[in-house]
Protein backbone atom coordinates (compact mmCIF):
# COMPACT_ATOMS: atom_id res chain seq x y z
CA UNK A 1 0.00 0.00 0.00
CA UNK A 2 1.19 3.19 -1.09
CA UNK A 3 1.47 6.10 2.12
CA UNK A 4 1.91 9.92 1.55
CA UNK A 5 1.74 12.73 3.73
CA UNK A 6 2.18 16.43 3.18
CA UNK A 7 3.85 19.05 4.98
CA UNK A 8 3.79 23.04 3.10
CA UNK A 9 3.28 21.44 -0.14
CA UNK A 10 6.01 18.13 -0.69
CA UNK A 11 4.45 14.77 -0.48
CA UNK A 12 6.13 11.62 0.69
CA UNK A 13 5.32 8.74 -0.84
CA UNK A 14 6.83 5.30 0.10
CA UNK A 15 8.25 3.07 -2.79
CA UNK A 16 8.10 -0.30 -0.69
CA UNK A 17 10.54 -0.85 1.93
CA UNK A 18 13.66 0.83 0.18
CA UNK A 19 13.03 4.50 -1.54
CA UNK A 20 11.17 7.46 -0.60
CA UNK A 21 10.15 10.07 -3.33
CA UNK A 22 9.61 13.44 -2.10
CA UNK A 23 7.43 15.20 -4.40
CA UNK A 24 7.24 19.21 -4.80
CA UNK A 25 5.23 19.92 -7.66
CA UNK A 26 4.11 17.89 -11.41
CA UNK A 27 5.05 20.44 -13.73
CA UNK A 28 8.44 21.51 -15.69
CA UNK A 29 9.33 24.86 -13.90
CA UNK A 30 12.68 26.11 -13.58
CA UNK A 31 11.67 27.61 -9.94
CA UNK A 32 10.44 24.14 -8.88
CA UNK A 33 13.68 22.41 -10.36
CA UNK A 34 16.20 25.07 -7.86
CA UNK A 35 13.82 23.56 -4.81
CA UNK A 36 14.44 19.78 -5.81
CA UNK A 37 18.15 20.56 -6.31
CA UNK A 38 18.65 22.87 -3.60
CA UNK A 39 16.79 19.86 -1.08
CA UNK A 40 18.82 16.88 -2.95
CA UNK A 41 22.06 18.95 -1.91
CA UNK A 42 21.01 19.49 1.41
CA UNK A 43 19.63 16.07 2.31
CA UNK A 44 23.40 14.82 0.62
CA UNK A 45 24.81 16.95 2.65
CA UNK A 46 23.21 15.19 6.20
CA UNK A 47 24.69 12.15 5.14
CA UNK A 48 22.32 10.14 6.75
CA UNK A 49 22.89 6.26 7.79
CA UNK A 50 20.89 3.74 5.21
CA UNK A 51 20.38 6.53 2.88
CA UNK A 52 22.08 4.76 -0.10
CA UNK A 53 21.71 7.28 -2.96
CA UNK A 54 19.47 10.44 -4.06
CA UNK A 55 18.11 10.71 -7.67
CA UNK A 56 16.70 14.32 -8.06
CA UNK A 57 14.11 15.00 -11.32
CA UNK A 58 12.31 17.99 -12.54
CA UNK A 59 9.75 17.42 -9.44
CA UNK A 60 10.83 15.46 -6.93
CA UNK A 61 14.08 13.09 -5.55
CA UNK A 62 14.35 9.48 -5.20
CA UNK A 63 15.51 8.97 -1.87
CA UNK A 64 17.03 5.43 -2.07
CA UNK A 65 17.53 3.36 0.95
CA UNK A 66 19.33 0.33 2.49
CA UNK A 67 16.24 -2.07 4.05
CA UNK A 68 18.39 -3.47 6.67
CA UNK A 69 20.02 -0.11 8.31
CA UNK A 70 17.89 2.54 7.71
CA UNK A 71 15.98 4.11 10.23
CA UNK A 72 13.29 4.74 7.64
CA UNK A 73 11.21 7.03 10.80
CA UNK A 74 14.55 8.97 11.78
CA UNK A 75 15.20 9.67 7.78
CA UNK A 76 11.68 10.26 6.86
CA UNK A 77 11.59 12.92 10.14
CA UNK A 78 14.83 14.71 8.42
CA UNK A 79 13.35 14.75 4.92
CA UNK A 80 10.36 16.31 6.40
CA UNK A 81 12.09 19.22 8.36
CA UNK A 82 14.57 19.82 5.01
CA UNK A 83 11.65 19.61 2.32
CA UNK A 84 9.30 22.13 4.67
CA UNK A 85 11.95 24.78 5.00
CA UNK A 86 14.63 27.08 2.66
CA UNK A 87 17.70 25.82 2.38
CA UNK A 88 21.08 27.44 0.61
CA UNK A 89 22.46 24.60 -0.46
CA UNK A 90 23.05 24.19 -4.26
CA UNK A 91 24.14 21.39 -6.32
CA UNK A 92 27.99 21.85 -7.82
CA UNK A 93 26.65 24.47 -10.60
CA UNK A 94 29.42 23.57 -12.97
CA UNK A 95 29.40 25.41 -16.58
CA UNK A 96 30.55 23.12 -19.51
CA UNK A 97 31.04 23.92 -23.33
CA UNK A 98 29.57 21.45 -25.72
CA UNK A 99 30.60 20.90 -29.15
CA UNK A 100 28.10 20.17 -31.17
CA UNK A 101 27.68 19.67 -34.77
CA UNK A 102 24.37 20.77 -36.13
CA UNK A 103 22.61 19.21 -39.71
CA UNK A 104 25.46 18.23 -41.77
CA UNK A 105 24.19 14.36 -41.77
CA UNK A 106 24.39 14.87 -37.96
CA UNK A 107 21.06 16.21 -36.82
CA UNK A 108 18.20 14.70 -39.70
CA UNK A 109 15.31 17.01 -38.31
CA UNK A 110 17.11 20.19 -38.02
CA UNK A 111 15.38 21.73 -41.36
CA UNK A 112 11.95 20.50 -40.11
CA UNK A 113 12.37 21.63 -36.51
CA UNK A 114 13.84 25.11 -38.23
CA UNK A 115 10.59 25.37 -41.34
CA UNK A 116 8.08 24.70 -37.82
CA UNK A 117 9.85 27.62 -36.17
CA UNK A 118 9.13 29.73 -38.81
CA UNK A 119 13.05 30.48 -39.16
CA UNK A 120 15.76 29.33 -41.89
CA UNK A 121 18.14 26.21 -40.12
CA UNK A 122 21.12 29.07 -39.55
CA UNK A 123 18.41 30.72 -37.48
CA UNK A 124 17.45 28.03 -35.30
CA UNK A 125 21.24 26.36 -34.69
CA UNK A 126 21.89 30.66 -33.11
CA UNK A 127 18.87 30.19 -31.14
CA UNK A 128 19.41 26.97 -29.85
CA UNK A 129 23.26 27.50 -29.38
CA UNK A 130 22.44 30.89 -27.46
CA UNK A 131 20.94 30.07 -24.00
CA UNK A 132 22.88 28.60 -21.28
CA UNK A 133 21.36 25.72 -19.86
CA UNK A 134 20.78 24.19 -16.83
CA UNK A 135 20.86 20.14 -16.65
CA UNK A 136 16.91 19.52 -14.93
CA UNK A 137 17.74 15.72 -14.33
CA UNK A 138 19.37 12.69 -15.64
CA UNK A 139 17.72 9.08 -16.54
CA UNK A 140 16.14 7.48 -19.44
CA UNK A 141 18.74 6.24 -20.36
CA UNK A 142 22.33 5.93 -18.74
CA UNK A 143 24.08 9.57 -19.02
CA UNK A 144 21.08 11.48 -20.82
CA UNK A 145 20.81 14.48 -19.69
CA UNK A 146 17.00 16.70 -19.97
CA UNK A 147 18.18 20.38 -20.46
CA UNK A 148 16.14 23.55 -18.84
CA UNK A 149 16.82 27.01 -21.33
CA UNK A 150 14.86 26.29 -24.81
CA UNK A 151 13.74 29.35 -26.72
CA UNK A 152 10.22 28.77 -26.49
CA UNK A 153 10.53 29.80 -30.37
CA UNK A 154 12.00 26.14 -30.35
CA UNK A 155 9.38 24.12 -28.43
CA UNK A 156 8.27 21.22 -31.19
CA UNK A 157 5.74 18.53 -30.28
CA UNK A 158 7.57 14.57 -30.39
CA UNK A 159 7.36 12.92 -33.46
CA UNK A 160 3.92 10.77 -33.75
CA UNK A 161 6.36 7.65 -34.09
CA UNK A 162 8.88 7.43 -32.66
CA UNK A 163 12.46 6.00 -34.05
CA UNK A 164 13.77 2.42 -32.82
CA UNK A 165 17.27 4.12 -32.72
CA UNK A 166 18.73 7.60 -32.98
CA UNK A 167 22.63 8.02 -32.78
CA UNK A 168 23.82 7.84 -29.19
CA UNK A 169 24.89 11.63 -27.99
CA UNK A 170 22.42 12.95 -30.39
CA UNK A 171 21.04 16.33 -29.55
CA UNK A 172 17.32 16.78 -29.95
CA UNK A 173 14.58 18.67 -29.14
CA UNK A 174 10.69 17.14 -28.12
CA UNK A 175 8.46 19.79 -26.85
CA UNK A 176 9.45 22.22 -24.14
CA UNK A 177 12.64 20.18 -23.34
CA UNK A 178 16.31 19.95 -25.53
CA UNK A 179 18.73 17.17 -24.57
CA UNK A 180 22.07 15.96 -24.64
CA UNK A 181 21.61 11.87 -25.30
CA UNK A 182 23.94 9.18 -24.15
CA UNK A 183 24.32 5.84 -25.89
CA UNK A 184 21.69 4.57 -29.27
CA UNK A 185 18.37 4.01 -28.36
CA UNK A 186 14.83 4.84 -29.43
CA UNK A 187 12.84 8.44 -28.67
CA UNK A 188 9.80 10.36 -30.25
CA UNK A 189 12.39 13.56 -30.07
CA UNK A 190 13.45 15.82 -32.66
CA UNK A 191 16.99 15.13 -33.76
CA UNK A 192 19.07 18.49 -34.40
CA UNK A 193 22.44 17.44 -34.04
CA UNK A 194 25.29 15.29 -32.10
CA UNK A 195 28.04 16.61 -29.92
CA UNK A 196 31.40 14.06 -29.98
CA UNK A 197 31.17 14.08 -26.45
CA UNK A 198 30.28 11.13 -24.40
CA UNK A 199 27.82 11.76 -21.44
CA UNK A 200 28.32 8.05 -20.47
CA UNK A 201 30.98 6.03 -20.99
CA UNK A 202 32.25 3.51 -18.87
CA UNK A 203 35.33 3.03 -17.56
CA UNK A 204 36.46 6.70 -18.09
CA UNK A 205 37.00 9.10 -14.87
CA UNK A 206 34.53 10.29 -14.57
CA UNK A 207 31.77 7.66 -16.29
CA UNK A 208 28.76 10.14 -16.36
CA UNK A 209 30.15 13.75 -17.44
CA UNK A 210 26.82 15.71 -16.43
CA UNK A 211 24.97 15.91 -13.13
CA UNK A 212 21.84 17.71 -12.10
CA UNK A 213 22.78 21.41 -11.34
CA UNK A 214 25.66 21.86 -13.86
CA UNK A 215 25.10 24.67 -16.93
CA UNK A 216 25.76 23.85 -20.44
CA UNK A 217 26.56 26.09 -23.38
CA UNK A 218 26.74 24.42 -26.68
CA UNK A 219 29.60 25.23 -29.20
CA UNK A 220 28.34 24.52 -33.31
CA UNK A 221 31.33 22.81 -35.03
CA UNK A 222 31.60 22.00 -38.33
CA UNK A 223 31.52 17.98 -39.85
CA UNK A 224 35.06 18.71 -40.40
CA UNK A 225 35.83 19.32 -36.92
CA UNK A 226 33.85 16.17 -35.64
CA UNK A 227 36.33 12.89 -36.28
CA UNK A 228 39.33 14.64 -34.35
CA UNK A 229 36.90 15.55 -31.55
CA UNK A 230 35.21 12.35 -31.75
CA UNK A 231 38.49 9.81 -31.85
CA UNK A 232 39.76 12.05 -28.48
CA UNK A 233 36.45 11.01 -26.89
CA UNK A 234 36.94 7.39 -28.13
CA UNK A 235 40.18 7.70 -26.14
CA UNK A 236 38.78 8.92 -23.16
CA UNK A 237 38.82 12.52 -23.31
CA UNK A 238 35.80 14.74 -21.92
CA UNK A 239 36.05 17.09 -25.42
CA UNK A 240 33.32 19.11 -23.25
CA UNK A 241 35.09 22.12 -21.72
CA UNK A 242 34.99 22.72 -17.62
CA UNK A 243 34.33 26.28 -17.54
CA UNK A 244 33.77 27.04 -14.04
CA UNK A 245 32.89 24.98 -11.42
Amino acid sequence: MQEECEVNGPVIRHLGDSALSVEFGDRIDAALVSRVHAFDAALNGLRLAGVVETVPTYRATTVFLDPLTADVGEIEAAVLRLASTKSDARPSGRLWEVPVTYGQGFGMDLEDVAAHAGMTPAELIEAHAGPEYSVAMVGFLPGFSYLLGLDPRLSTPRRPEPRARIPASSVSIGGQQTAIGSLEGPSGWHVIGRTPARPFQPGRVPEFLFEPGDRIRFRPVSAREWPELDRDAVRGALVAERVEG
